[in-house]
Order: C-alpha cells, then structure tokens, then sequence
C-alpha cells in the first residue's frame, strides 16, 4: 500500500459503537473466546473500530489492530462489573437459581448503560513498534 496506510501509528482517533464496546467486554468476560475492537488497513487519521470476536489471533498477518474494550472504559466501571459470584454473595445462598440468574441480567443491564456511557476520551493500543495512543469519539 502506498505510503503509510499499513502504519497504524496514523491513527489519531477511532471511532466506536458504544454498543460494541459493552458487548466486546461482556463476551470476553462470559466466553472461551475473546471480542475486541479491530481497525483494519488502511489506516488513516480517523479509523472505525468494530467489533470482532476470535479464538486465534490474526492480527500479525493481516495488518489488523486490536483495542481490549477494558482498555475503552473507564477503571470504575471495569471493576464494577457484576459477575455471578458477586450476586451470589449478595443473595448469600436464600434465592433461587433462577431468581440468581434474573438479578445478574438486571444487574447487567444497569452495568451496560453505566459502561454505554463511560468510554474514556483516548486509549493506547499495541502495534510492532510498541504502543500507540489515539482520542476514542463514540458513535450513536
């Protein structure tokens, strides 16, 4: 590719759902697999990331960049995500599996619309020369 579209370092901003970001993290959490954001080349000053789930990473043959949606939200909210364990101890064993399962997705909704809204301004990601920071702009 002519000049530096294969140059991740032209990025200066990635655009992002804030949906995905939250799915990416949630995926990540709850499954074998991981979900990033991916900016694919040709890189240029403003760069779309998406959602990409994967197993193995393809990242050093394609070109590809991969942000780690912990990385797009802001510490507070990171830590403050709700895992089973977390409604277990809360309930201290008195619920129902089921009344356990519907107070997770309720504390997971509450969770996602904190996170919706806690994408942090700018973020680093990793390329072959060591890491790179970009401003982060929330689409939607």
């Amino acid at each position: 590719m002519p000049g530096d579209a294969r140059d991740p370092t032209t990025i200066r901003s990635l655009a992002v759902a804030a949906e995905d970001v939250v799915n990416a993290f949630v995926y990540t959490r709850e499954n074998p697999g991981r979900a990033v954001l991916r900016a694919t080349p040709p890189f240029h000053g403003r760069m779309r990331a998406r959602l990409h789930v994967y197993r193995v990473d393809d990242s050093p043959e394609t070109g590809a960049v991969h942000v780690e949606a912990a990385s797009l939200l802001d510490a507070e909210t990171v830590a403050g995500y709700p895992t089973l364990e977390d409604i277990e101890q809360r309930v201290d064993g008195e619920a129902s599996a089921e009344t356990v399962r519907e107070q997770r997705a309720d504390a997971l909704e509450v969770w996602a619309d904190r996170a919706r809204e806690s994408i942090v301004e700018s973020a680093a990601f990793e390329t072959t020369d060591g890491s790179h920071r970009a401003s982060v702009s929330t689409l939607g």
